[in-house]
């Protein structure tokens, strides 16, 4: 271990002194250092240094459920593997398993045991296999546990260390500020050793929030989080992470604790000997989830989640006019750090991330459109009883099958041009399974769980899967087929690394337009998207071609002439125009 006078320990006590200031730092910093490096293990003698080589055009992400597979034989995560190999080798190489812990609601977030994987599943040698061939990103899910863990039942009963784990709150406390994600009380009751408590919970009554003003409870994820990267994990989810620090009169929503613990776990990702990057899942406007980028003390990478709900209206509307606006004022991240961008998750497609740039009226034909299409909207809560939408409920190829006049023949290559655009973006793309496999809404799912998320959470069966893949007629094999080969395409343009300089170009209010340049300047790219299904042009001068240079486009092998006619697009089509292909 490191000197007691480095930087690090420096640093470390600095941090401890700002959550827990009542706290001997330098006992509780030797307790959490002993947490997440047991005897044995190594650190590294310096921090790493904030850069852009965590990452490269080459990283993509797919994001799975451990079971989003099945066949009833064989075990779930390895037919996830088998699938991941045969599919996407050469074009993804990452890949998400959310919570793969035993649970007992939320399909998975209602955690009883962070220490082992779900039988149902496969067990600790599967995790490790698929993370010695993918990159590999795992759930800490921070904020709460099911209330049917062995860490609540231990709290009902009183028991050392477990009495302090979760926050409790009276009936009698103002908690009108609070910031809510969903619309049922917030306190539940409950009856434990010590007489009646009153228990918050964020997100349901199954999933119990812990008290993280409790250091034992940071501790205890400091534990996990070496068993993580002991494991295979590289990518570290920070679910929820937003609500982990509560203060009763607050809003209990990006508390400045809250800001100091994920710097500490940044700190700690930057001393370890493995590669560590912390993502955090902050679904909330866009300058709280920019935050959490800290001053590059923070998460290496957050989901822009601002994205899903813009590009969602643009492929409906027809016009990339709210999409280019917002991209204009976006920032570049900052070094070291990286945006994730994704349409679709396990989740719904958040609209809280678009409050203050969708009008109201936009919102309300979105969700007009989504309820069309066969989709859902869920609601939460706010402080004067009202409700406001919180999420949209639908797979992300349905959302695709038509626009605000309803469903039209493109659903295809609408989907496509979603996608590619997302492609490049600055950052880091992701892909949920459902959407590369032109999943459709779910109802079945929907009706026997009750649960308005069930519609994008299907499970395929894996014969089934792969004879639709085998038949180039189904939207399964299209989509597939040609999401990876556009990956593919997109993995060997250095113009594409996830900090490569990017402008948002002005053009048609039609196409949303980016310039990339290559990290060392040597590569251009005009990538151009037709959000509409109308035909159009646009004149080679509008995005200032190079004359000498060859251009072409990447996606078709189209020759584009700096000086020649006007670049026609039909409805949805994406060109990727390059002088370096």
């Amino acid at each position: 271990m490191l000197d007691a006078g480095s930087p690090f320990w420096a640093k470390l006590n600095g941090l401890i002194q700002q959550i827990y200031p009542d706290a001997n730092a330098a006992d509780l910093g030797q307790r959490m250092v002993g947490a997440f490096w047991p005897e044995g293990s190594t650190m590294r003698k310096r921090g790493r240094v904030p850069g852009n080589r965590q990452w490269s055009e080459r990283d993509a992400v797919c994001i799975t459920y451990g079971n989003s597979i099945v066949d009833g034989q064989h075990k779930p995560l390895d037919l996830l593997r088998d699938f991941l190999h045969s599919h996407f080798l050469g074009a993804i190489n990452g890949v998400h398993i959310l919570p793969f812990f035993p649970y007992t609601s939320d399909d998975g977030f209602a955690v009883t045991d962070y220490r082992a994987v779900n039988p149902v599943l496969g067990d600790w040698a599967d995790i490790q296999r698929i993370g010695s061939e993918f990159l590999l990103m795992s759930d800490l899910v921070l904020n709460h546990v099911s209330s049917q863990s062995t860490w609540f039942n231990e709290y009902l009963q009183g028991h050392e260390p477990y009495d302090g784990f979760f926050f409790e709150a009276s009936p009698e406390d103002d908690l009108s500020d609070v910031v809510r994600p969903r619309t049922h009380p917030l306190l539940r009751e409950v009856e434990t050793s010590r007489g009646i408590r009153h228990v918050w919970c964020t997100f349901s009554h199954d999933q119990v929030d812990l008290d993280f003003r409790n250091p034992e409870v940071l501790l205890e994820f400091l534990r996990i989080m070496r068993l993580h990267v002991d494991n295979g994990v590289r990518i570290l989810r920070l679910d929820a992470v937003a609500f982990i620090w509560k203060e009763i009169g607050t809003k209990s929503i990006h508390m400045p604790q809250t800001h100091a613990i994920v710097r500490l776990m940044r700190h700690f990702a930057d001393y370890a000997v493995e590669p560590l990057i912390l993502l955090t899942e902050t679904n909330v406007p866009n300058a709280e989830n920019l935050s959490y980028f800290g001053n590059r003390n923070e998460a290496h990478a957050v989901y822009n989640f601002s994205l899903p709900p813009l590009v969602l209206h643009a492929m409906l509307s027809g016009t990339a006019k709210k999409l280019i606006r917002w991209q204009g004022a976006m920032p570049p991240a900052q070094l070291g750090c990286a945006y994730l961008n994704f349409t679709a998750s396990h989740d719904g497609i958040g609209m809280r991330p678009a409050e203050g740039i969708l009008k109201i009226e936009d919102t309300e034909e979105v969700i007009r459109t989504i309820r069309d299409f066969g989709g859902a909207v869920s609601m939460r809560a706010l402080p004067d009883g009202r409700q406001s939408p919180y999420e949209l409920n639908i797979t992300w190829f349905e959302a695709m099958k038509g626009t605000f006049a309803g469903p039209d023949g493109h659903q295809i290559p609408r989907f496509l041009c979603s996608q590619t655009l997302v492609m490049a973006l600055e950052g880091i793309p992701a892909f949920y399974i459902h959407s590369l496999l032109a999943t459709p809404n779910d109802r079945e799912g929907v009706e026997k769980s009750g649960h308005n998320r069930a519609i994008n959470r299907h499970r395929w069966d894996y014969d089934r899967l792969q004879a639709l893949l085998d038949d180039p007629a189904t939207p399964q094999a299209q989509v597939l087929g040609e999401m990876l080969r556009r990956i593919g395409v997109r993995r060997r343009q250095r113009a594409f690394h996830p900090n490569a300089t990017q402008f948002t170009l002005q053009l048609d209010d039609r196409i949303f337009g980016l310039w990339r340049q290559s990290l060392d300047r040597d590569q251009s790219i005009f990538a151009l998207h037709n959000v509409s299904a109308e035909a159009l042009e646009i004149d080679p001068l509008a995005i200032n071609l190079i004359e000498g240079e060859e251009w072409t486009d990447l996606l078709t092998g189209e020759a584009i002439d700096p000086a020649g006619p006007p670049i026609a697009f039909g409805p949805y089509q994406c060109r990727w125009i390059t002088n370096r292909g």
